[in-house]
């Protein structure tokens, strides 16, 4: 298995943050390849993206937590795709956030580090835009 992880700092209130990023609805605000996020009831997810220039639509599954302010998300398929974001709090109203990629599927691993440093600077530009709004 195939791992990524990426740790960035916003300066957004962990709270805040994780509020925003907590509901799937917000994904295609700053996974650019994200087109639909919609909850399906429970933990489900329907999702579509666009994957090297195709439209693909699956059944994905979201968890929160709260207290311990992370999330957790997965599609069933060949890749076995997963991850897992914590947000803690640095003390100085602004946050940490972690996101780690599980995947059996062979990537190009810059291509995938890359992708995951640019979605999490655009997490933190869609809370803060968020906010002005």
């Amino acid at each position: 298995m195939t791992q990524y992880r990426h740790t960035a700092t916003a300066d957004v209130p962990a709270d805040e943050l994780f509020a925003f990023l907590s509901h799937p609805e917000n994904l295609p605000r700053y996974f650019p390849e994200m087109k639909v996020a919609e909850p399906t009831g429970g933990d489900s997810v329907h999702v579509e993206a666009e994957v090297h220039g195709e439209r693909v639509a699956s059944e994905a599954w979201l968890r929160t937590d709260r207290a311990d302010r992370s999330l957790s998300w997965g599609a069933e398929g060949p890749d076995d795709y997963r991850g897992e974001l914590r947000i803690r709090d640095d003390g100085r109203g602004a946050s940490e956030i972690t996101v780690t990629l599980h995947s059996v599927r062979e990537a190009d691993g810059e291509e995938v580090q890359r992708g995951l440093e640019r979605t999490i600077a655009a997490m933190t530009q869609a809370v803060t835009a968020d906010d002005k709004s």
